[in-house]
């Protein structure tokens, strides 16, 4: 076989001019027919090669689409078309169609189509089979796959092109309108000034592009306001508004999309103008009035923050109320200490270190005193030569480890006069209250509390031979306000309890002192100071310490004031028991914590006289101020005037601009309660019983129907019941009394022939106290009215046998809160009715004598009850001075008549026959003398006399028998001739 020809051979084939085959001049003849042979196979196999479909369709791989709402025909780019290589051959190079693949589920509901436009060229069109709407769904995704025709029209053996992805996007339509979020908007602002916005509109647009779904401007519709609003919808005034010239603005504003449809319906906006802003506490009313039994009352009820739109982020309030005049600090039970102890259910046996002075303590009456709003006595203390010194005999009952030390402080104040021997930096010296060294058995303990600065130290050594000291600190800033406070201090040692008006305060620091000298073993009790070591000690006398250069001063003197200073040994004190006794019953507090908001805070300090609130939210802030309230629960609390104080603090996000207010002054005004009516009835006003009733051993009671009413007046509001003016309605009260007096008038009582007695045992059972002296009777403590009732009734009036005392008046009164309160004065006069055996006596004579003295009176017997007459009966007082005025008439007329009848008897003798004056001889053998003093006793029933005026008339009696005439008849009978009887 030949090798093929090349194209470079010099015999090239070449076509023969006469054949339609090639002609190979260079092949001899047998060659070019087994050519010809070959080229006809590969010609023939060349023609069964067309019939077959080699080549798959070709598409773009990716296919961006957009189709306008509401159509389905799909714009591509690029645009559809699928090529194939086999093209131009019939069916094989030709386009059959395209299939649709929709995306996964979830990723659209509309389905889509392609149709095949032109089969040779494989142009396609995309569509939707429903229309589109973009605020369903904007954008769809899907792919596509073409497919040629195969090789026949039965499309055998077609051949599909790969997956391209089409993007269709649906471009929006405008045919929706802006819709305002809503149909008004209502803002307010202070008159005066421009603002960049008042209030912001907005409405929306429910197309899905951002062409026409977005605002792109609104716009007043109503002419000629004052205000102007931008594209956002932004409100802002034009010129400065005046509330006094339109308070309301109202107008209506329209918005437009960006297609330029206007909105469906306008909107209306309201715009109040307010009076010019000014930062600061609106509704602070300067007075506040308290009526007492009214419970918690609101201070600031309609109290509000305006800060004119500045934006804080802090508030902090601070309300003080100042009642330091008031008492020890503040409004407390005005009842004596002793008092409160028994109503609060103290422990009884406390000692009082500073108690009044007087014989039997005179160890406090070199110490100056000042004045007291209550019965409290007040003890001045320089810190310079001010001390006292308790005597052993009370400090020996006040040994053991055992006992509460309680007293009354006021640190420095003005009424302190300062130290006369004051030198530089002595105010910084530890000032020294109480000081004592006690015997316990076989050891000796030492103690002493001090203040320095605003500290104050409990130094106390267990055993001064053996244990080292400890000392109890407390930081407290009540030691050094210059305000009374109450300390109260529980020794249990090693453990010390501290109460300051009746708040409970631990130590802040207890340390070992380490070693010092031991206090000399020795028992002493210092007040206002501490004695110097036992080798430097000079003796004190007169309870001041000399002041010369020579002389050593004590250790830390006191520089203030104190009162009711008591040590009680034994068991300490409940903590409910203090603070019943000395917590104030007035302060500030907080309505209702539930109703706080979030964010706030409320504190409240012990003696709540301070109340802070601290919030960052102007409406919760100003509901919480309006819950500040003041209480009192005395029912009877001390009127007057409690300074008030607001101070406000605000931290703003702009510190350089944040507001700075003033700092608020009022006064809350306690009224002055309804006073009780203590009334005394029952008794008197006389009281009259026969003279041995009262010289028995158990005497008379002199008040045993004694009723004692407590009531309270009030005004009661009389127009809404149909009746002019007002009227006062009295409610009694069960209340409680203080104290009860019972005084003799006029003179003294004599203790060898009378005297008050009361069950001295009834008395100390209920624990109060007596003074019983010649010259009243005094029952003090607090207790109930019936509790004095029983013991009033129970007192007794008697007299010494043969005491000639015809009468005796007596005065009761009684108080409460401290003699604050007082009841009617109830006066009692006791008559001694003696029988008429004894009038005769002389010394009923000569007592007769002295109850007619001017001191004394006679003639009130007016309201009398007595027995009824009968032989031997008795008379009242009165009647027998009547009586004896009517005998000394008699003696005298008889020494008259005898006088007389010697006289006719000597003229007798000297005339031997003188008849005419026998015929006047007083024949005195039968005389006889009748005397009804009760005609002039009944006369005077009923009858009520002044008693000086009686006093007088009774002297002028006494002077001119003849003037009693009236009342008294003196009958002289005698059996003579005559037989008639003359009157005078």
């Amino acid at each position: 076989m030949y090798p093929p020809p090349s194209l470079s051979s010099p015999h090239p084939v070449v076509p023969h001019p006469s054949s339609p085959f090639f002609y190979f001049p260079f092949l001899p003849q047998m060659d070019r027919m087994n050519f010809l042979s070959f080229f006809l196979l590969c010609l023939t196999s060349v023609a069964n090669g067309n019939k077959a479909n080699k080549h798959k369709p070709w598409i773009e791989t990716e296919y961006q689409g957009i189709v306008m709402e509401n159509d389905n025909t799909v714009l591509l780019n690029p645009p559809l078309f699928a090529l194939d290589k086999d093209a131009p051959l019939h069916y094989a190079g030709e386009i059959c169609g395209f299939r649709v693949h929709n995306g996964p589920l979830g990723s659209g509901t509309v389905q889509f189509e392609a149709v095949v436009l032109d089969r040779s060229t494989g142009e396609g069109l995309v569509r939707s089979k429903e229309p589109l709407d973009c605020e369903s769904q904007r954008e769809h995704s899907f792919t596509i796959q073409a497919y040629d025709c195969g090789e026949g029209p039965d499309g055998v053996n077609s051949k599909k092109s790969h997956k391209a992805t089409v993007h269709v996007r649906v471009n929006d339509v405008n045919e929706f309108s802006p819709v305002f979020v809503e149909r008004r908007y209502e803002a307010s602002v202070p008159e005066g000034r421009l603002f960049d916005r008042i209030v912001r509109v907005e409405a929306l647009d429910a197309d899905c592009s951002p062409q026409y779904s977005q605002i792109c401007f609104y716009d007043i519709i109503t002419p000629n306001v004052p205000f102007a609003i931008d594209n956002d919808g932004n409100i802002k005034n034009t010129e400065p508004l005046d509330s006094k010239q339109q308070h309301v603005h109202t107008f209506w504003v329209t918005a437009f999309d960006c297609g330029k449809n206007r909105a469906q319906a306008d909107a209306q906006v309201s715009i109040t103008v307010k009076p010019s802003c000014k930062p600061g506490w609106i509704g602070w009313t300067k007075r506040v009035e308290y009526t007492p039994g009214s419970g918690s009352v609101p201070l600031f009820p309609s109290l509000h923050l305006e800060t004119c739109e500045e934006t804080v982020w802090n508030i902090q309030a601070t309300v003080e109320l100042q009642t330091g005049h008031i008492g020890k600090g503040c409004d407390r039970d005005s009842y004596s200490d002793r008092s409160v102890r028994r109503l609060c259910g103290a422990v009884r046996g406390e000692v009082d270190l500073l108690p009044p002075p007087s014989p039997a303590a005179n160890w406090t009456s070199a110490l100056p005193t000042l004045p007291s709003s209550d019965s409290s006595l007040v003890f001045s203390f320089n810190g310079s030569n001010h001390v006292a010194v308790v005597p052993d005999s009370v400090v020996s009952a006040l040994s053991g480890d055992h006992f509460t030390l309680q007293l009354w402080m006021r640190r420095g104040g003005a009424n302190i006069q300062p130290a006369t021997t004051q030198t530089r930096g002595s105010r910084k010296e530890e000032e020294i209250i109480v000081c004592s060294t006690m015997k316990n058995d076989d050891s000796y303990s030492h103690y002493s509390l001090s203040v320095h600065g605003c500290r104050l130290s409990l130094f106390y050594w267990p055993d001064v031979s053996a244990a080292r000291p400890v000392k109890f600190l407390w930081k407290l800033e009540q030691v050094c306000d210059s305000e009374w406070h109450h300390l109260s201090l529980s020794v249990q040692f090693p453990s010390v309890t501290l109460y300051v008006d009746g708040v409970t305060f631990d130590p802040a620091l207890i340390h070992d002192n380490g070693a010092i000298p031991n206090p000399a073993p020795r028992q002493r009790m210092f007040i206002g100071a501490c004695w110097e070591p036992e080798e430097k000690q000079k003796e004190i006398v007169n309870n001041t310490i000399p002041e010369s250069k020579d002389a050593v001063k004590y250790v830390g003197g006191y520089h203030g004031l104190l009162s009711g200073v008591t040590v009680r040994p034994g068991s300490v004190e409940p903590h409910s028991v203090v603070e019943c006794l000395y917590a104030c019953r007035e302060g500030l507090d907080f309505g209702d914590l539930e109703t706080l908001g979030s964010g706030m805070k409320v504190h409240v300090n012990p003696s709540q006289s301070v109340l802070v609130l601290e919030g960052d939210d102007i409406e919760s802030f100003n509901r919480a101020v309006q819950q500040v309230t003041y209480r009192n629960s005395l029912r009877f609390a001390t009127p007057g005037v409690r300074p008030l104080k607001l101070t406000t603090s605000l931290r703003c996000f702009n510190e350089e601009s944040c507001l700075t207010l003033k700092q608020l002054e009022g006064y809350l005004v306690v009224l002055q309660p309804d006073a009780p009516q203590i009334s005394l009835s029952g008794v008197g006003p006389h009281l009259a019983r026969p003279a041995p009733e009262f010289e028995g051993s158990q005497g008379v009671p002199l008040f045993p129907e004694l009723r004692i009413v407590c009531s309270l007046s009030h005004a009661v509001n009389t127009a809404a019941q149909g009746m002019e003016g007002g009227a006062l309605m009295s409610d009694a009260v069960a209340h409680t009394l203080d104290g009860c007096e019972v005084q003799p008038l006029g003179e003294e009582l004599n203790p060898e022939k009378e005297e008050l007695m009361v069950d001295m045992d009834v008395v100390r059972e209920r624990g109060l106290e007596i003074i019983n002296t010649t010259a009243y009777i005094a029952i003090t403590g607090a207790e109930s009215i019936s509790v004095y009732e029983d013991i009033l009734r129970s007192i007794r009036y008697r007299l010494a046998k043969g005491s000639a005392r015809f009468e005796r008046r007596f005065r009761l009164s009684c108080s409460e809160m401290n003699g604050r309160y007082t009841s009617n004065e109830l006066t009692l006069e006791v008559n001694f009715l003696h029988s008429m055996d004894s009038l005769y006596h002389p010394s009923h004579l000569l007592a007769s004598e002295q109850f007619l003295h001017p001191s004394h009176h006679a003639g009130e017997l007016s309201g009398h009850t007595l027995p009824n007459p009968h032989r031997n009966s008795v008379v009242p007082g009165a009647a027998t001075v009547i009586i004896m005025v009517c005998v000394g008439f008699l003696v005298v007329m008889v020494i008259l008549g005898v006088f007389r009848i010697r006289s006719i008897h000597r003229r007798g003798e000297s005339t031997r026959g003188g008849a005419k004056e026998g015929s006047g001889q007083w024949d005195d053998s039968a005389l006889t003398i009748i005397v009804n003093p009760m005609e002039s006793y009944e006369s005077r029933m009923g009858i009520s006399a002044d008693t000086e005026g009686e006093g007088e008339e009774d002297e002028e009696a006494v002077e001119t028998p003849d003037d009693a005439s009236d009342d008294q008849r003196i009958i002289i009978k005698k059996e003579g001739r005559d037989g008639g009887a003359r009157r005078y």
